[in-house]
């Protein structure tokens, strides 16, 4: 993220000015991966049940434009709190062969499970120490190759994670009505319409509460997600 870079900027503006390039183009690109192979998820997982939507509007796709919206990937990279373009799934097409809310509850868990799987793969080197780093997930001090290693896997662990908190319009709340008995996940349901503002509220009391229950619990098991696919903490 950016925003501790500002620290760098007030000690030393000609370092911040020589490393920002560098930072804004891992950056970048670690964020690429995670919005794209996150959306990608959702849509071959619809289109491996039987829902052609999302591959009929070009979303079966790792290609990034496809996939990226522009103010969640610069909130993102702002603030770490981003989004990426939804992908168009029918969920009557997807239930043909299940009920249609567990059906949603696979396309949504698919996401997350996408950024995991890449957090993994990407992280082998920097766990097995074949590239060169600090110690830290990623640093100003380290390698180019170990900080965009290190971007990458951090940031499909906060895409994936956050992505799990069981709130609409996050996946992890289609996933909750999936797994719900039908009636309470259908009167649960009716909530989604109020989705953005229940979800904002909920970040906003947890960010201003002393507890921080949201945020600490998300950072812990990003830690342990870190230190599993990287041997590495988050910062």
């Amino acid at each position: 993220m950016l925003l501790p870079l500002l620290t760098l900027l007030f000690r030393d503006p000609l370092q911040f000015l020589a490393v920002l390039p560098i930072v804004l183009a891992t950056l970048g690109l670690a964020l690429l991966v995670a919005i794209t192979v996150h959306e990608f998820g959702h849509a071959l997982a619809a289109h491996a049940l039987g829902d052609d939507t999302a591959r009929r509007l070009g979303r079966l796709s790792l290609n990034p434009i496809r996939h990226l919206d522009p103010l969640g990937t610069v909130l993102l990279l702002l603030i770490g709190f981003g989004w990426g373009k939804p992908v168009p799934v029918n969920p009557y097409a997807i239930g043909v062969r299940m009920d249609h809310m567990k059906a949603m509850a696979l396309v949504a868990l698919a996401g997350p499970l996408a950024n995991f799987v890449t957090a993994g793969i990407v992280g082998i080197p920097l766990k097995m120490g074949a590239i060169a780093s600090s110690g830290a997930l990623f640093s100003l001090d380290q390698g180019l190759v170990g900080n965009i290693l290190g971007y990458i896997v951090f940031y499909n662990i906060i895409l994936g994670v956050f992505n799990l908190i069981p709130l609409p319009p996050l996946d992890g709340f289609k996933v909750l009505l999936g797994i719900l008995p039908r009636r309470p996940a259908f009167a649960l349901a009716r909530v989604e319409n109020y989705g953005p503002m229940l979800l904002i509220a909920v970040l906003a009391f947890d960010s201003f509460s002393h507890q921080s229950f949201l945020w600490g619990g998300l950072r812990t098991v990003a830690q342990f997600l870190g230190m599993l696919f990287a041997g590495k903490p988050l910062p």
